[in-house]
Parts: structure tokens; C-alpha cells; sequence
């Protein structure tokens, strides 16, 4: 029979989570040293050993050793014989790494266009007004047709906007070289901190997320970021990207038997951190709606109250390690995760959550019904996997398996704005007058709109899902609307919701 449910953890009651509720989204809250760490993997070996895909950021570099089969030690036998728990076995889980770095593992890439006007200001800390000019620069390059898919070509839609800002400042709105430039500060030190590598081709699959080995365990993806996290803008972003795909590209599914994808959402109150209110209602709109389309978001942090109470609100799964009372903040925390859970007669849950041990957890998990239960003292059930890290020989082994391997770790520099532009200074004669832009009456079929698409189709690739779709997306929309909205490209829920 298989298996419907995962034991997270034992004591006067046993709990587990339903397998057909893991959608439902959860939070993982405690203080750094508690036990955190082995409750995620406790909970994505879990999913793993269902089928589940698996989506976890390795902060601390211990994540990773959900690739390896643990080892039986002292500790683990009395643990294993004070929860009764017999027959444990070690094992691993499949694994795929990935390193936005490209040093870990297999590259983690996205376009410009993909991220889009907002997610890149917010990674680049941008001013309101340098968001504003980023939007038209974002616009300009729609207008012309050309791909952006790496900071290279970035930098030429910025250099050619600033060389026609007359012509732009009438159809888009004024265009501040001093504002560029600022933009283009950022971008410079964005790239000294190696991040221009998360941009360009080939760009994510987000199919590649969502497999499972021969034996039917879902893969855990796991992305190197504790050299990442150095960059808390870069790192909170580029999750935040990946969620928004997710959202995007799924299709509606309903209620499933298990999800068909679980996000791990580590030091999720990076995520939140000085977010402006129209980003976090985003975000919890992608929160609420995404469930419908079988995925699950875990959001693990110190404290409940790193969440939006709109957030926190949808999160039906929980697991509350030790918190200290030391300040009038942690005072206010513990009161507040308190609060959060169905009440235990049995239990005074404020005491008890500054009093429990490494490895002790508050628990309370969504019933039959839907419906959270009460909340129970239990002691974390032990992963099957290796507790600590692995040595780089291993994860090179495991990375010489990757099932992806060849599709990523070759980087492929397409044909776009970079190229386009310089081709057109180029061949321009020197006495010539730069080349005015496209006029804003689009033709109701073929022309430049067919063009266009084919370039996004040839830019992207032959087999792409993504890039087919956007072709098609292009040519239907500008013959369809006819107007300028429908000659803007799709690059994400969060920009398009903000438009």
C-alpha cells in the first residue's frame, strides 16, 4: 500500500503530515541551533520517499547531505529506541545540485526578460525613480523587439535609451541619463558580486524541477547558497523568481492525492525584508493560489512573526522549535507563536516553547478535515539520510550522475539586444543620423510582430516548451489586441499583476 502520510514527530500523540494536505503550505520557526535543519529534511526525504519533487537552498551547506544514507551512531539508537521507532534504515534521496554561482552545482539561470522590471530593481536595491526608468527601458526594448537575456544586453537597451531619450521621453516618459547611470552603478556592483552569472541561456526548465529516479522517489533539487546568502537581495529575489515561474507556467490541477512539487523557503525573512506593501501583497497572493496548482511552500525562519500576518495566515502546517524570551522582542515573538496554534489543554504552550530541547518541536498539522489539530510535544523523527554535510568528491559524484547535467553546464550566447544593437551601429554610415524607433501602430498580421516572434522562438531555442509558447503568445497577441499593451512580453506574474 502506499504511503500517505509523513511521521514528523513522536510523543503523547503521534504526527504526521497528510500527504494530500502538503500543499497546504507550512512553516518551519525556530531558534538557529535547534534542530531546524533536520526537520527540513526529515519533511523533503518525506516528500522524496512519496514521489514529491523537492525544492530546498542549502544555507549552511548541511542541506546537501540528503544525498547520502546516513550512519548509525550512539546518539541515533537512543533516539530511535526512546520514539520506539524500528526498523530505520540509512538511505539518500535523488539529488540534483544547483549553484547560481555555477560552483556546486549545475548553473541556475534566468533571462532579463524572464525576471522582469520589478524583480530586478528589488535585487538591485533601486531608487522609485530608477524603477520607473528600468520599466521604460523594459518597454523600449519591447517596442524594438529585442531580447534581453543577459546584463549585456541590459547595457545596450540602457545606452541606446539614453542615445534617443528625446524620442523615448515622448512615447514612454522622461528618461534621466543621471538615473541610468545610477542603475548602471548598481549593475557593476551586482556583477562584482558574481551575479550576472544567474542571468542568461540555457534558462531554467522549470520540467527539470519536477522529476523522479527509477525507483519513483522525487528528486530533491538542492541550490548551493551559503556563498549566495552573502547577497540577501540576490538570494531573497531569485527565489522569489522561481516561486513566481511555478505560479505562472502550472496549470491548475485542483486537489491532488500528493503535491507534485514542495518549496523549501529558507531565512524566509530576507524575503520580506523592507519589501514595499504591493510586493508583499503579490507575494501572498502567489502564497494563496499556487496550492491550486499542486504546490507546496514551507517557509522556514527564526520567528513566526518574520511573516506578514496575510502569509502566515495560509501556512496550515507548523513546526515551532525552541525560542528565547531573552528580549521584550523574543518576548513578543513567543507570545505570537503561541497564539498561532489550536490550543492543548495539556499544554502551556508560551512556557514550553522557550523550555524545549534540540531536536523538541511544537507541532501541529492540518487533520482529515483540513482543519489544524491541535498542537502536540513531540520529538523529531530522524531523517534517513546523512545528518551533516558531504565532502566535495561526493558531491562531485553526484553531480557526474545529474540526469541534467549536459543541458545546463554549457552556456549559450543567442542572438539579442546585445548583438542587434551593435549590428545596427554598425552598419550604419557614419553621417547618418541614428535610427528612429518603430512607430506605435501595430499591423494586424505579419510584419514586424512575426519577426519578432520568430526571433524570440529562434533565440530561445528549437525544443524549448517555454520559448514555442512565447513565439505563438507574441504573434496571437499583437494580431488579436492590435494595440500597444499587446506588444509587451510576458516576463512574470509579479510584473504583469503590477501593471
Amino acid at each position: 500500500m502506499a504511503e500517505t502520510s509523513i511521521l514528523v514527530g513522536k510523543g503523547e500523540v503521534d504526527v504526521s503530515l497528510l500527504a494530500r494536505l502538503g500543499n497546504r503550505h507550512g512553516l518551519i520557526a525556530g531558534a538557529t541551533g535547534t534542530g531546524k535543519t533536520v526537520t527540513l529534511k526529515t519533511l523533503a526525504e518525506g516528500f522524496s520517499r512519496l514521489g514529491v519533487p523537492v525544492f530546498m537552498a542549502d544555507v549552511k551547506g548541511d542541506i546537501a547531505g540528503v544525498a547520502m544514507p546516513g550512519e548509525m551512531n550512539d546518539k541515533l539508537q537512543q533516539r530511535l529506541e526512546t520514539m520506539k521507532i524500528s526498523g530505520w534504515t540509512p538511505g539518500g534521496c535523488p539529488t540534483v545540485f544547483w549553484d547560481l554561482y555555477q560552483q556546486q552545482g549545475h548553473p541556475l539561470r534566468a533571462t532579463v526578460s524572464e525576471v522582469g522590471p520589478l524583480l530586478l530593481a528589488r535585487m538591485l536595491e533601486l531608487s522609485d525613480a530608477q524603477e520607473g526608468i528600468l520599466q521604460i527601458i523594459f518597454s523600449v526594448a519591447d517596442a524594438e523587439g529585442l531580447l534581453l537575456l543577459d546584463l549585456d544586453d541590459l547595457r545596450a537597451m540602457m545606452n541606446f535609451v539614453v542615445e534617443h531619450k528625446e524620442e523615448v521621453g515622448k512615447r514612454f516618459g522622461l528618461v534621466s541619463p543621471q538615473s541610468v547611470a545610477g542603475i548602471q552603478r548598481q549593475l557593476l556592483s551586482l556583477s562584482r558580486g558574481g551575479g550576472e552569472k544567474f542571468f542568461g541561456e540555457p534558462a531554467l526548465d522549470l520540467n527539470d524541477f519536477m522529476r523522479q529516479d527509477m525507483s519513483g522517489f522525487g528528486v530533491i533539487n538542492v541550490l548551493a547558497a551559503d556563498t549566495l546568502l552573502m547577497n540577501p537581495k540576490l538570494y531573497s529575489t531569485a527565489l522569489l523568481w522561481l516561486l513566481s515561474e511555478l505560479f505562472e507556467n502550472l496549470p491548475e490541477v485542483g486537489d491532488l492525492d500528493k503535491p507534485k512539487l514542495v518549496f523549501f523557503f529558507d531565512e524566509a525573512h530576507l524575503l520580506f525584508a523592507d519589501a514595499p506593501k504591493a510586493l508583499t501583497d503579490r507575494i501572498e497572493q502567489v502564497v494563496r493560489l499556487i496550492r491550486s496548482k499542486g504546490v507546496g511552500v514551507y517557509f522556514c525562519s527564526q520567528s513566526p512573526d518574520d511573516m506578514p500576518d496575510a502569509v502566515l495566515a495560509q501556512l496550515g502546517n507548523r513546526v515551532q522549535h525552541r525560542l528565547s524570551a531573552a528580549t521584550p522582542r523574543d518576548q513578543k515573538a513567543v507570545k505570537a507563536a503561541a497564539e498561532t496554534f489550536v490550543p492543548n489543554p495539556k499544554l502551556k504552550v508560551a512556557e514550553v516553547i522557550g523550555a524545549l530541547a534540540t531536536g523538541e518541536a511544537l507541532v501541529s498539522m492540518l487533520d482529515e478535515r483540513g482543519s489544524p489539530s491541535p498542537v502536540q510535544r513531540v520529538l523529531i523523527a530522524p531523517p534517513h539520510c546523512r545528518f551533516g554535510a558531504i565532502t566535495p568528491e561526493e558531491r562531485q559524484m553526484i553531480r557526474s550522475r545529474s540526469p541534467v547535467g549536459g543541458k545546463y553546464d554549457t552556456t549559450v550566447n543567442r542572438e539579442s539586444a546585445y548583438e542587434r544593437l551593435n549590428a545596427r551601429a554598425a552598419q550604419a554610415p557614419a553621417q547618418q543620423a541614428p535610427q528612429s524607433m518603430p512607430q506605435q501602430q501595430a499591423p494586424a498580421g505579419g510584419g514586424w510582430w512575426d519577426g519578432a516572434g520568430a526571433a524570440l522562438g529562434k533565440a530561445m531555442g528549437g525544443n524549448s516548451r517555454r520559448q514555442g509558447v512565447g513565439e505563438a503568445m507574441i504573434k496571437s497577441a499583437a494580431r488579436t489586441i492590435g494595440s500597444q499593451v499587446g506588444r509587451q512580453l510576458i516576463r512574470g506574474v509579479l510584473g504583469s499583476l503590477l501593471k
